[in-house]
Order: structure tokens, then sequence, then C-alpha cells
């Protein structure tokens, strides 16, 4: 476990993932702690895939390739490249492991730095090939709700009408479900995740907090570099997650082409993609 201190916050994260596993800022805990009885995730990192394929496969110049939900950066030991009191950058190279299921070479960077009360991610692919590259990368962070997601709404900094799509098993449908009318305050519901996750594809906002209405108990998610919002929890459990996205599940009917996927990353040969989202507790 890597350990990072501010004045403000204190911060573990794990070698396994690069996966945040502890937010403590003025002695009370943001994060949700992983407990097994709900989900023992906490924050794992989406790579090369966010969501699920269809049939878990896909085709990449005629040869056809198995990928499960989320790809598999989570369950991957990442190296500490540099490491710093409030801030340190994770590595993970492709190696011949990770080609038989995803033929890419490239390096993937997570960095986490700390300022002030914010907590600052940033994620790197570098193409170390000649051919695109494609990929979907996306976080997947959870936030302790000890009082239950109905105390609590997400805010959004513009007046938003929000549908999200709907679900078929893990793939998304062509339905869109309205959730949300000129707006900017979602009130959460446990209702919501009958379906199992909100997906919003048409968020004109660029940020979302998360707020206990009684309290004022609050964590802002500024995600500038991310197109897609999506929204889950598991009934029951003191824990939201807000999931700033780029790349989508697999839709009903759609292609095994990867490069046809909604939402891929084409990534010219030898260039670098990146993408910050930053973290505040309020």
């Amino acid at each position: 476990m890597i350990t990072l201190k501010n004045k403000a916050l204190t911060v573990t994260i794990s070698e396994l993932g690069a996966e945040i596993k502890s937010v403590l800022c003025d002695k009370t805990e943001y994060w949700w702690n992983g407990d097994p009885a709900f989900w023992s995730g906490t924050a794992p990192l989406l790579f090369p895939i966010c969501g699920s394929l269809k049939e878990d496969r896909y085709t990449h110049r005629g040869k056809t390739y198995h990928l499960g939900k989320h790809g598999y950066a989570r369950n991957t030991l990442f190296a500490v490249e540099s490491q710093e009191d409030d801030r340190v950058v994770f590595l993970h190279t492709s190696d011949e492991k990770t080609k038989q299921c995803y033929p890419f070479d490239y390096e993937l960077r997570v960095s986490f730095t700390l300022r002030e009360r914010a907590i600052e991610i940033g994620y790197e692919v570098k193409n170390k090939s000649g051919e695109t590259m494609y990929f979907s990368i996306g976080s997947h962070e959870a936030y302790a709700t000890p009082e239950g997601i109905e105390e609590y709404d997400v805010i959004f900094p513009e007046c938003e009408t929000l549908h999200s799509n709907g679900l078929c098993g893990p793939l998304l449908t062509d339905e869109l479900i309205p959730v949300l009318k000129e707006s900017q305050v979602l009130p959460l519901y446990e209702r919501y995740f009958d379906i199992d996750t909100l997906v919003f594809r048409d968020l004109r906002s660029r940020s979302a907090t998360l707020r206990n209405r009684k309290n004022g108990r609050a964590i802002r998610v500024d995600f500038p570099d991310t197109c897609n919002l999506l929204i889950w929890h598991k009934q029951g459990a003191p824990f939201l997650c807000l999931e700033p996205w780029n790349g989508l599940p697999d839709v009903v009917g759609s292609s095994f082409e990867l490069c046809e996927k909604e939402g891929i990353i084409a990534l010219e040969g030898n260039g670098i993609y990146r993408n910050t989202h930053t973290v505040t507790l309020l």
C-alpha cells in the first residue's frame, strides 16, 4: 500500500489495480471500505474496456479476442514509477499475457496528486507501436454514504434533462428512460438501481457533486476530459459510485469489431492519450 499525505488528506492506494482504498479528511472516512458483503471494490480502474462486451469478445484484424467486464487493469499489479509525500505515479506495461486478450503494445500510467482537499487523478496511455490502438478507460470510485443514498442528492452545475440508457443484462439498449427534467438536482432513490446503473450520455455538465441534504457532507467530481457519466449503487449498500467513462458497454445488436465500438478511443501510432479527473472533499 502507498500512503499520500498533505495537511488536509491522508489517501491510501493499493498497487493492485492502482486503486484508492481510503480517503481520510478531518478524521472522517469519505471512501467506501470494500465490504465484500456488498461489493469488494473501492475504486477500480476500467481498462482497456468499460463495461461489458457482447459475449465477452471482440474482433481485431480478423482475430477474435476475449475480455471480461471492465477489462483487466483492476486485477493487475502496477509498479510504482515515482513517489513523493503528496504524489505517486503507477506504471503498467503490456506483456505477452495482456496480448493474449488485447493485442497492443502500450504503457499505462495512473497518477494521484493531492492538492489541498482534492485528489487529482490522471490517466496516460502511450501507444508503443505504429498502428492505431483502440481502447476505453474509466473510473469507478465508490463514495461512502453511511446514512443511505436516499439522504443524498447529485448536483450538477448546469440545468440538465437526463435520460438513462436501458439495459439488457450488461448491454445497452436503444431505450431512453427519463430521470431528470430541467433541474440541477437529482435526488437519489433506491428504485433507480432496479436496472443496475444509470447511464448518462447526454450530460452537459462536466462535474457532479454528491451531497447529503441534511448535514452538507459533499464530494465533487470534476471530469473535463470525459463524455459519459454512470452512477452505480448496490441496492441497500452504504455507498454510491460516480463514474466518468470515456467508453461504454456494448449496445445490443452491435458488431464485434473493436474499432466500431461506441465511445472507443482511437490512439494513433506512437501517440499519447491523457485524461484527468479530480475528486474534491467539500
